[in-house]
């Protein structure tokens, strides 16, 4: 959505609007390890953990992406074949033992990966973003 959006061309998104996935924005996937290496070997309760971020609906992030590109033209279209194995796959992560045991919490929710992270920095006074 958000590299068709800012080449100027519509979208037809695969997956039905309320399908969620987890996301999480790189920087939060590269500090897990910072942070449990040096916690206390009797708080980790496990030796692999789960950590999560943000589940958004597709809807979601069309609404993200229409908002920092007004012209955007997003559709759904799902298509059985993806949307089955899509829907194959958690729409959220467990990360529960993490933040208990060693204090993960993500660095960036929903609107910070798409303001700071993902959408180009750019802006026009339309509020348009362009690379």
């Amino acid at each position: 959505m958000i590299h068709a959006a800012a080449q100027g061309k519509p979208y037809n998104c695969f997956v039905r609007p309320d399908t969620r996935i987890p996301f999480m924005a790189m920087p939060t996937g590269s500090t897990p390890s910072s942070n449990w290496l040096p916690a206390p070997a009797d708080r980790l309760s496990r030796r692999i953990y789960n950590v999560g971020a943000f589940s958004p609906s597709a809807a979601e992030i069309r609404d993200l992406v229409v908002n920092a590109f007004s012209r955007a033209a997003i559709a759904f279209e799902p298509d059985l074949k993806r949307q089955g194995i899509v829907d194959t796959w958690p729409a959220d992560v467990d990360d529960a033992a993490a933040r208990r045991d060693w204090g993960f919490a993500p660095r960036y929710d929903l609107s910070r990966t798409f303001s700071e992270y993902l959408i180009p920095r750019s802006a026009s006074a339309t509020g348009d973003r362009r690379p």
